[in-house]
């Protein structure tokens, strides 16, 4: 994995699966974040190959569940993102999946209850020692990649601080959202904080905050010095901002979002939730197609929502035909 110059797809809980990543590489990312995982959830998994799809699952055991789904399409450039408390836990783990992506990331910066409860996200932020202990226990174990992302602290000269921690335990990378824990996404990113981290280190950093538009990526390295720039929600409403020839038409890109989900068979209720976000953020959910979306069902229900019937029912038959070989 390099990290510089790149143009990064930020972690999104259960948005960042499969069909998203691959849809925002297929528009120019070249790194690719998946959602968080919980470690306590990927080791209730086992690893199998899903040879209808071709993609590599790791699913509960006794169940059907996917909890993790990749594909060979995206093995160089995939980063898997952890949530955990404990360093044992982690790399284990990390080894059921380390082998199957670019890159191991754990998340030191998620501000969700759910996390800081378990001791986990942004939690780890005020616990320096037990950061550089799953660091450097993953780094030790593994040949993957290990980086993190974190957050602001309430004061820039700690974050720096805790930034050089972090550059001590050997990881490839430091991702920064130019946020507090306490803030909001409609509070301003904290462009010249990130910059402050950026000039205290020799690994590459990736900015995170406020990217909305292709130019934005250029507007927050010149102002950061980082290496590489990441973006989240301006991705997931519209995925083509990866692309330097301009946005592509917010409709093509929910087809095509449609298509990859219906390609990968991706879960309904993941599907779902993506293009609510998309409706919202560009129209309302109780207009007619935000209400149709929220009586699907199936991805067939999607794709006669969108117009990919007959690419739906392509897919469904060469699936068949795997299935009948």
């Amino acid at each position: 994995m390099e990290y510089e110059n790149k143009h990064v797809l930020a972690p999104m809980v259960r948005v960042g699966t499969l069909p998203l990543r691959l849809l925002a590489a297929q528009y120019g990312a070249d790194i690719t974040y998946g959602e968080e995982i919980i470690d306590h959830k990927l080791l209730k998994c086992e690893r199998r190959i899903n040879e209808r799809i071709a993609s590599t699952d790791f699913v509960e055991k006794g169940t059907e569940n996917v909890v993790f789904r990749t594909c060979k399409l995206e093995r160089d450039h995939v980063v898997f993102q952890m949530g955990t408390s404990d360093a044992v836990r982690a790399l284990h783990a990390a080894e059921i999946v380390c082998k199957d992506v670019a890159a191991v990331d754990i998340n030191m910066g998620c501000p969700r209850s759910f996390s800081l409860s378990g001791g986990m996200g942004a939690a780890l932020l005020n616990k320096p020692e037990l950061i550089h202990d799953i660091l450097t226990t993953l780094k030790r174990n593994m040949d993957t990649p290990v980086t993190c992302k974190i957050r602001l602290l309430k004061h820039s000269h700690d974050t720096v601080e805790l930034a050089r921690r972090i550059e001590k335990t050997g990881v490839s990378a430091l991702a920064v959202h130019g946020r507090r824990v306490s803030d909001r996404p409609r509070d301003p990113a904290k462009w010249d904080e990130i910059a402050d981290i950026v000039a205290a280190l020799s690994i590459p950093v990736i900015a995170n905050g406020d990217v909305f538009e292709y130019d934005d990526f250029q507007y927050i390295k010149v102002a950061t010095g980082a290496s590489s720039v990441m973006v989240a929600r301006g991705a997931l409403w519209n995925a083509s901002i990866f692309s330097s020839e301009g946005k592509v038409p917010w409709e093509d890109v929910k087809r095509e979002y449609i298509r990859k989900s219906i390609l990968w068979d991706n879960d309904v209720k993941s599907t779902k939730h993506s293009l609510k976000e998309m409706i919202m953020h560009y129209s309302c959910l109780e207009l007619p197609e935000g209400k149709a979306v929220i009586k699907s069902e199936t991805l067939a229900d999607l794709a006669r929502l969108y117009g990919e019937q007959e690419y739906y029912q392509r897919v469904k038959k060469t699936r068949f035909q795997v299935d009948v070989d």
